[in-house]
């Protein structure tokens, strides 16, 4: 089997797979559910070294790898699957009953942005659920705009926007059609809100930042929009609370500051809540520069 081939049956086999999961998972009793999603991170927790998680586990609990507590590593395989299990039966819940789960701090923060007149921009990190904090934000102002990076095959990709555009939310596409930085811009100076997901960096042309004391990037445009803009830069956090989910709007970054400067005001903001709910930060894969192929760092001009 040649390697595009190959390439080829794993994205059908992941298209399948999200397919199923959106069938399936609305299908069975939300405890049965519950139950499998949790059963089944456990399992991965015993059967998996999850050496990568545990890396930037250890960095945010300030221990080696080695040290991070299994039970750490469990609640946060836990968290991850809960998102999926909800993101599986969002279309089809209850969405009011949902928004009643949301537990708000700082919603003032969003209200004065609102009342300036030059645009919300929300930035979150990838904790709790996400999508949650989308859908109850459209209940707060309607409608607003997020950028969907363009999965593959293409088909998997349509099959997210429409997921997302039936929870309320505009996407525009991260590549493959106008560049979305436009699309935002206008509807921030049109005093619309923007939402974007702001702690990995997937183009490795970030910002230098350091976060739990080491280097790492973080994506430019959140805090480059907002300043190109005048609009208001909220960071946010989204965690997950029993049965419910709470989400925090951080005061706004100071707008004098430049672009380097306010990524870094972000960082940390992102940084003493992930401090506080580490089970909750989904992220798997690579982040500081440290832990980055070489070829990267040396694009980087380093790890330090």
């Amino acid at each position: 089997m040649t390697a595009s081939r190959s390439d080829r049956v794993r994205s059908r086999a992941g298209e399948l797979g999200y397919a199923a999961g959106w069938r399936l998972v609305r299908a069975l009793p939300e405890p049965v559910a519950t139950l499998a999603f949790t059963l089944g991170a456990d399992v991965a927790a015993r059967r998996g070294d999850h050496l990568q998680l545990r890396r930037n586990l250890g960095r945010v609990l300030g221990v080696a790898p080695g040290e991070v507590p299994q039970t750490v590593v469990r609640d946060a395989l836990r968290s991850y699957a809960r998102y999926w299990q909800e993101a599986f039966r969002l279309p089809s819940a209850d969405h009011e009953d949902i928004r009643a789960r949301v537990r708000i701090e700082g919603d003032e923060n969003i209200q004065a942005g609102l009342d300036a007149g030059r645009g919300v921009l929300l930035v979150l990190p990838h904790t709790g659920n996400w999508d949650v904090a989308g859908l109850w934000l459209v209940g707060r102002t309607g409608t607003f705009t997020t950028v969907a990076e363009r999965l593959r095959p293409e088909s998997l990709y349509r099959r997210f926007v429409a997921y997302r555009e039936n929870l309320g939310f505009e996407i525009l596409p991260l590549t493959g059609g106008e560049s979305p930085v436009r699309g935002i811009v206008r509807r921030l100076r049109a005093g619309g809100v923007v939402c974007l997901v702001g702690d990995r960096d997937l183009s490795r042309a970030g910002i230098p930042v350091t976060f739990f004391g080491e280097a790492a990037r973080m994506p430019a445009g959140p805090a480059s929009i907002a300043r190109s803009t005048g609009a208001a830069l909220l960071p946010v956090d989204c965690v997950f609370t029993g049965a419910g989910w709470r989400l925090r709007v951080h005061p706004p970054v100071d707008p004098t500051l430049d672009v380097a400067a306010a990524t870094q005001v972000v960082a940390d903001r992102f940084a003493a809540s992930i401090a506080a709910h580490p089970a909750d930060w989904h992220m798997l894969q690579p982040f500081w520069v440290a832990d980055l192929p070489a070829r990267w760092q040396a694009e980087l001009g380093g790890a330090g």
